[in-house]
């Protein structure tokens, strides 16, 4: 279905992203990820030690987003708008969040039964709920209930920080300036240190370079377009230059998509002749749209795809085939569950909002 407010590169970048980080997490838990290594090593090692690098699409496409969404609002001028903004934004996350997160926690309890791997974890505490509830959980110390639901908090932080940005810099030749110091000290320092990845500092790397990628792209102000593209310049050579003592591929990997999204980002479904004729555009378009439920919900099916291989003991036969059947049931399952998470949630909680 053609929509105003969708672009086929941006679609597309959000609907593979999610289906990479599903793949991730399929091949990096449980017996079925085990198994199925023995069938496919190569495949599922590369999706282990790479398919999480796709959360650098997310990130970059956040900042990008987020850009969008706020410098066309006159209220960012007042500051006394921004809280307002902000838990409106917190609304829109809150409902699917809620709901997958209770789906997890009664597929991990089930899991518990026959599962005895790591990664089912103890079972949850009240205190742990809480914090997941305020996205505090990595700040308080408490491990993630779900496999994504730690992207939904760094998101809110950095979706803050920009409209806090917004709305103390009016002027957004300074906000620029300083963009760029907080995303050169966290793609060459902070984003290279463990102990600050709950925190928005270890992410507004890639999250900026959205941003500015935004900014230099679609900001009716000339002058600001042109400063952006500097900045974003000045930050490719650094990250050029690091990289020879370094490199570090998440960095090159943000950095290309915000390129990308300079180029191509305002590549409309209308511009695409026999539109009709491309049933792959229609694919993307839907699984863009679902792509955050996706991400929250996909948790819950790989606890239960090995619950349940565990249970019927196939997991007894160590047999790969078998395990990439299971986990190819999970990730069609998981869509599905997104696709119903999406209509039933997503889209009415969209009307919750001061």
């Amino acid at each position: 279905m053609q929509s105003k407010n969708h672009f086929l590169l941006i679609d597309f970048f959000k609907a593979f992203a999610a289906f990479i980080i599903i793949l991730h997490h399929l091949s990096s838990y449980g017996q079925i990820a085990e198994d199925a290594r023995k069938l496919l090593p190569g495949l599922m090692t590369y999706l282990f030690e790479y398919g999480r690098f796709a959360v650098q699409i997310f990130l970059v496409m956040g900042g990008y987003l987020a850009a969008q969404s706020l410098t066309r609002t006159g209220e960012m001028k007042n500051p006394r708008a921004v809280p307002k903004l902000l838990l409106n934004r917190y609304l829109r996350l809150f409902a699917p969040y809620l709901v997958a997160l209770m789906v997890t926690l009664a597929c991990a309890w089930a899991a518990r039964f026959w599962v005895q791997d790591e990664f089912v974890g103890k079972s949850e505490t009240l205190g742990q709920f809480i914090a997941h509830l305020f996205f505090m959980q990595g700040i308080f110390g408490f491990d993630s209930i779900s496999a994504g639901v730690w992207y939904v908090a760094i998101d809110w932080q950095l979706y803050a920080l920009i409209a806090i940005m917004l709305s103390v810099f009016p002027n957004l030749r300074a906000l620029i300036w300083a963009s760029m110091i907080l995303i050169i000290a966290s793609l060459l320092y902070f984003n290279r240190l463990g102990s600050y990845e709950n925190y928005f500092i270890y992410f507004i790397g890639a999250y900026g370079l959205g941003v500015l990628a935004q900014l230099a792209k679609n900001y009716p102000d000339q002058a600001v377009n042109r400063i952006a593209r500097i900045v974003i310049t000045v930050i490719g050579v650094m990250i050029l230059v690091a990289s020879f003592q370094d490199f570090w591929l998440r960095n090159i990997l943000a950095y290309g998509t915000a390129i990308t999204l300079i180029f191509w980002g305002d590549y409309a479904y209308k511009n695409q002749k026999h539109f009709k004729a491309h049933k792959a555009v229609n694919v993307i378009l839907w699984g863009s749209r679902r792509s955050y439920c996706a991400f929250l919900i996909h948790f819950s099916f790989i606890l239960l795809a090995n619950t349940v291989y565990i249970a019927w003991g196939m997991d007894q036969h160590h047999d790969g085939m078998m395990a990439l059947a299971v986990m190819l049931v999970a990730l069609v399952a998981s869509w599905v569950a997104a696709n119903f998470l999406y209509r039933w949630v997503e889209v009415p909680a969209r009307h919750f909002k001061l």
